[in-house]
């Protein structure tokens, strides 16, 4: 039956999984739809946030694509058996437009378009019958809604009565909670769920009833042009007019995007509203996404995230944070592709493998971060873990096996230091890969023309290259201390590097290093164990050589 049903997708664009695993995986990411899904509707709770919900169930039908002859769709909630009141006109959804390219192209489609805030709250139809409210139906299904006129009636912004004496007039909008100043890019705080409890409730308290307010965006049978709708619907006591655009580029659109993302409103949005301005007679319309308008939701925030793999770099201090890298996922309009899981305890807390689906957000509104696993793969994939105990602040101070990436973290730090021009994280990794950095001061021996036979590097850079080598040999010994990454340097007072070389540190005894302010015992065992170290002894020994000042 699923296979009658769904498109077959293309075997390149599906995950390649045998069949009992795509079973699996299915029924996995169906039934947390399915329990977010009952929380939504039953506990009205939202689990997770519009964009992680929209990505999982757009997964789902990949993969039931995918898998036809294993598809699974979540069975609807039971509350729906509850909508049985009919809606004089059907409630539609709206298609949601997920990119730059395809807001453009519908805009090009379409003529007399106009821009409405998406208010974040719950759909309701209100009736009115020789100018007073006779009834109010919740969304439900589109097609049928329970009677909430009960609330309606206590909702101080529904107009009991309005300046119209015809049989009938229906208005479609949505019963929001006000806000004083919401910023929507700085987060929610459950507007739409609380909303959403109030409308649920037998009965509205005294604050839940002034705290409601009502956004009409559309009169099915009203005014045939957009701009004459917004007058009639002012003329009615339901003035939107503040919030309505005419808009006819994707320059306009984003900017009124931005607007109601970034910029003080009395209400909690979820994006914006594009509309054409003429559209059918509501007697075609139907309970799904109609051609004439169309979502654009704001900026995710919160995403969900497929995990293509993981990595293992170990730090300049040994410290391993492992780096998780996704399939591309849009986070406030950035493409994400890596994300750290933080300390090497959370990933193992976490234990993310290929596969599995991340919710991800933005940590400060600008570095991505992972909150959770929202669905484990079903088969885990083995990975090369490296053993944090393998690794530490003397450790691999050689490319020794094994030592690769701590090995090139100390030598970038060294050159990061040192202000080593035109070196970076790749052209180190091009010396190393060359054979070139056999040591941590190999590079201060290095002539013109090993530097040219490196693949990147021509004459000219070749050239600058070996002058700010030749220079770096000539920075002080602070700057030469902090290269070799003694720890604790920050902390030491200025007088300490009075006439200060290696040898007068290594000198001094934990004692006198522990008596210095903000040292301590930890501190002063960690400066002498390595002015100690035989490796790091090995490099004085090489700078001495060079004749570098204070060794």
């Amino acid at each position: 039956m699923a296979a009658n049903l769904l498109a077959a997708a293309t075997a390149s664009d599906c995950p390649n999984w045998k069949g009992s695993q795509a079973s699996e995986e299915i029924a996995s990411l169906s039934r947390k739809i399915q329990q977010w899904d009952n929380a939504y509707y039953r506990e009205h709770r939202s689990l997770v946030s519009d964009p992680v919900y929209d990505k999982a169930r757009t997964t789902l039908k990949h993969w039931n694509r995918c898998f036809p002859d294993r598809a699974r769709i979540p069975t609807p909630p039971a509350e729906q058996s509850n909508y049985t009141i009919a809606h004089p006109v059907p409630q539609a959804g709206l298609q949601k437009l997920g990119t730059p390219e395809a807001v453009t192209r519908w805009l090009n489609q379409h003529s007399d378009t106009w821009l409405q805030p998406k208010v974040d709250g719950v759909a309701v139809t209100l009736i009115y019958h020789r100018g007073k409210l006779h009834q109010m139906i919740s969304r439900g299904d589109g097609q049928r809604g329970q009677d909430w006129t009960h609330h309606a009636r206590r909702i101080r912004a529904i107009h009991q009565q309005i300046p119209d004496q015809r049989h009938q007039l229906v208005l479609q909008g949505e019963v929001y909670w006000r806000q004083q100043n919401h910023i929507q890019a700085e987060g929610g705080d459950n507007a739409r769920g609380r909303a959403s409890g109030a409308m649920a409730s037998n009965a509205l308290t005294d604050e839940q009833a002034s705290s409601l307010a009502l956004f009409v965006w559309d009169w099915p049978r009203g005014p045939e042009k957009f701009s004459e709708r917004l007058h009639a619907l002012k003329a009615l006591g339901y003035d939107s007019t503040a919030y309505s655009h005419r808009v006819s580029t994707f320059e306009e659109a984003r900017h009124w995007r931005q607007h109601f993302y970034r910029q003080p409103q009395p209400f909690a949005t979820d994006g914006i509203v594009l509309k054409q301005g003429r559209r059918p007679s509501a007697e075609s319309w139907k309970a799904e996404p109609p051609h004439w308008a169309a979502a654009w939701k704001h900026p995710a925030i919160t995403a969900m995230a497929t995990v293509v793999d993981v990595e293992f770099p170990v730090g300049r201090t040994g410290k391993i944070v492992p780096v998780v890298k996704l399939e591309p996922t849009l986070l406030d309009d950035r493409e994400i592709r890596r994300v750290s899981s933080g300390a090497f305890g959370r990933w193992q807390s976490l234990d993310i493998r290929p596969g599995d689906q991340l919710r991800i957000k933005l940590a400060g509104q600008t570095i991505p971060h992972i909150v959770d696993v929202v669905l484990p793969a079903v088969e885990r994939v083995a990975l090369p873990v490296p053993d944090p105990d393998d690794y530490g602040p003397d450790t691999c101070w050689r490319p020794e096996p094994g030592c690769e990436e701590q090995f090139l973290a100390r030598v970038e730090w060294m050159g990061e230091k040192l202000a080593l021009r035109g070196m970076g994280e790749a052209r180190w990794r091009a010396l190393f890969e060359a054979g070139l950095l056999p040591d941590l001061l190999a590079w201060t021996a290095l002539t013109r023309a090993e530097l040219m036979a490196v693949p990147g590097i021509g004459e000219k850079r070749a050239e600058k290259l070996f002058a700010s080598f030749r220079q770096a040999q000539e920075q002080g010994f602070k700057r030469w201390m902090y290269a070799l990454g003694m720890p604790s340097i920050n902390l030491l007072p200025e007088e300490s590097w009075h006439g200060a070389t290696y040898a007068t540190f290594s000198a001094r005894e934990e004692g006198s290093w522990e008596a210095l302010a903000g040292i301590g015992a930890v501190r002063a065992k960690e400066l002498s164990a390595f002015l100690g170290d035989e490796e790091v002894l090995v490099l004085r020994r090489r700078l001495r050589t060079l004749e570098v000042a204070g060794f």
